[in-house]
């Protein structure tokens, strides 16, 4: 078992040996422990492709990045989201269980700011070019859920924000090369996020459309939300092929396995929760062949 399927399981028992009803546990649930390696995860990736040395991986703001972006950030993310989607939520199944719906404790309301103001210590570690990315994530991180722009009820904006999700890896990457990661592995990422967002909607297509919620997944419908999130992941896969032809392979992953659950009917309800693991082991792959690169070389 890998240190990063180690922390996953770790984070899940945590959650379940806290109890819901608790700040903490209310606070565990809202950030997310599931998909915390949705942010964390790219700053591994980033870190492993951007250092000069094993010996940067473990540098101070290597460290400080993956400790942010492991829990405060995923708290803003998704606290933001939850504030601003309180009255949306009460018809979302989805909060019934795994997640938990915001009920206007000022307390959480506390917590979801202080993970937003723990950015400002990262602010002295990174140079001018990584602070460039990591404020464009804070800025979509928060403009994704919160008024006016709430990009999350304007599509194609909501698919095309989420691109944030490769910006942790960016800002890991700038911090130690010095300098922003290849285009082609960007844009790669980009829409990657692109079609993780939309797939993940589509179990809200009808909660979404019963509260009036506009999203990528409710204007096209299922069976062409399926289609667009092939297209994203294959494009994806395309962009990475430039980078090497070993990460092309690798993400091809995606649309081959959306292919695979549009025509088996496997409900998208279950299948949405296999992709955390998925992503995981794509992760763990991408992560292990650059540490190879590293260590090796070619």
């Amino acid at each position: 078992m890998t240190a990063t399927e180690r922390l996953r399981r770790g984070a899940s028992r945590l959650v379940e040996t806290v109890p819901p009803e608790s700040t903490a546990g209310h606070l565990l649930r809202l950030s997310r422990p599931r998909f915390w390696f949705y942010l964390a995860g790219p700053v591994l990736v980033g870190a492993v492709y951007g250092a000069a040395s094993t010996a940067e991986l473990f540098s101070p703001v290597a460290l400080a990045l993956f400790a942010y972006f492991l829990v405060p950030a995923n708290l803003l993310l998704y606290g933001v989201n939850d504030v601003f989607d309180a009255g949306i939520d009460v018809h979302n199944p989805k909060k019934e269980g795994r997640e938990v719906r915001y009920r206007g404790s000022r307390i959480v309301l506390a917590a979801i700011a202080l993970s937003g103001l723990l950015a400002l210590a990262l602010v002295p570690l990174l140079a001018p070019d990584a602070l460039l990315a990591f404020a464009g994530f804070l800025a979509l991180a928060v403009a994704y859920s919160a008024p006016p722009l709430r990009f999350k009820t304007a599509p194609p904006f909501d698919s095309i924000s989420n691109g944030l999700y490769v910006l942790p890896g960016v800002v890991a990457y700038t911090a130690l090369a010095g300098e922003y990661p290849p285009l082609s592995a960007v844009v790669g990422g980009w829409l990657w996020a692109m079609g993780m967002h939309t797939f993940s909607a589509i179990p809200d297509v009808e909660p979404d459309r019963v509260a009036g919620i506009r999203t990528t997944a409710t204007v096209l419908g299922e069976r062409r939300a399926y289609a667009y999130c092939g297209a994203c992941w294959l494009a994806a896969a395309g962009a990475f092929a430039l980078v090497h032809p070993a990460l092309g392979l690798l993400l091809s992953v995606y649309p081959l396995l959306v292919l695979a659950i549009a025509r088996s009917g496997v409900a998208v309800s279950r299948a949405y929760w296999w992709y955390p693991a998925v992503n995981t082991l794509v992760g763990m792959a991408m992560t292990v062949g650059g540490l190879w690169v590293l260590l090796y070389g070619g």
